[in-house]
């Protein structure tokens, strides 16, 4: 077991743990009258083990995807959770991916003014990024993660052995956001080149997700209220976010490797920037993806970039893209200039 804390204030503390069998060890972080959600893809393949983990809980299951991050999926689980007589000695135990671990943050937070809250994350996308920091959301208004707030869970249990049961497009999920960290931390950008197995083994994955875990912490633990150093995680996001709103039918982490993958483009065009080194961080990005840049109409999606909530009141897009290895930048465009570079590097490709 390995287990660390990322104390985000002076009362408020995570506590992560990586563990075999994390289900068979809930019990003792969640009280007496805990409250499971999950979705109903999870729930199929871990139904026993959750009800043996929490043999006296009510729960509620959501229908699986992120079209289902909505406030009629919030509201329908706040419902069942006071119908459960929750009170605020309860616990919600969020076992799922992403949307379930954003969804069942943002309900804990809101019930009662706040319950303890624990993830057990089963995605590869969670375990390195999703299920640190606190981020609590839904989609709202055609706008990703517009509605939401920053409060940290309990706890949350990593179990690699989840990573099983994902199907390839889940991994590829997963691995978006683990070259994201990769373009922050040179020993992981490094592991991931040099590795000369296939990306998609999974004892090669299982044992990527202490150092992604340890980057997220460590940056959140400095700057817990996104005020600052944690923007560096936005790093290839306002794009992926735009490519993902436009309904092109890709998962957010797909999204991510072309966002990297374009906005590196980005940086070679208005930045001071080692290009030898963004080829290679592109190349990693064209290994994983199975959707190659040119096929994403991109200057459409980039329209819906005027809709990120990152952006200044300048009328600009505020994007965070890769420069050199281990670094990043801040570069703001106007929106115009943006979706035409965008098309330009599309056309060139």
């Amino acid at each position: 077991m390995n287990e660390f804390v990322i104390k985000t204030s002076t009362r408020e503390t995570c506590t992560v743990i990586l563990q075999e069998n994390a289900l068979a060890h809930l019990a003792k972080h969640v009280g007496t009258s805990p409250f499971y959600f999950t979705d109903e893809n999870v729930f199929r393949l871990y139904r026993t083990q959750i009800e043996k983990a929490l043999p006296t809980a009510q729960g509620y299951t959501m229908s699986a995807g992120e079209a289902f991050k909505t406030p009629e999926t919030l509201f329908k689980l706040l419902e069942a959770m006071a119908g459960a007589g929750l009170t605020k000695r309860s616990a919600l135990v969020a076992v799922g991916g992403g949307v379930v671990g954003d969804l069942g943050g943002l309900a804990a937070g809101l019930y009662m003014r706040g319950i303890p809250f624990v993830f057990v994350p089963t995605t590869l996308l969670a375990d390195v990024d999703a299920a640190i920091g606190g981020k609590t959301a839904i989609d709202f208004c055609g706008v990703k993660n517009l509605l939401g707030t920053i409060r940290q869970p309990r706890a949350v249990l990593v179990d690699s052995s989840f990573l099983c049961t994902l199907p390839r497009r889940e991994l590829v999920c997963g691995l978006g956001e683990i070259v994201k960290h990769a373009a922050l931390l040179p020993s992981l950008f490094n592991r991931l080149c040099s590795w000369d197995g296939g990306l998609f083994d999974l004892d090669f994955l299982a044992g990527l997700i202490p150092e992604n875990l340890r980057l997220k912490a460590e940056i959140v633990s400095h700057d817990p209220t996104d005020a600052g150093l944690r923007k560096r995680l936005n790093l290839g996001h306002t794009t992926a976010h735009a490519i993902e709103l436009f309904k092109c039918g890709l998962s957010h982490g797909e999204c991510v490797l072309l966002g990297i993958f374009y906005e590196a483009e980005l940086a070679k065009r208005y930045l001071d920037c080692d290009g030898e080194y963004l080829a290679r961080l592109q190349a990693l990005c064209m290994r994983i993806s199975e959707v190659g840049p040119k096929e994403i109409d991109v200057a459409s999606c980039a329209r819906l970039a005027r809709l990120d909530k990152k952006n200044p009141e300048s009328g600009k897009v505020a994007l965070v893209v890769p420069t050199k290895k281990g670094e990043c930048a801040m570069l703001e465009l106007p929106f115009e200039e943006y979706e035409g570079a965008l098309a330009a590097i599309r056309s060139a490709l």
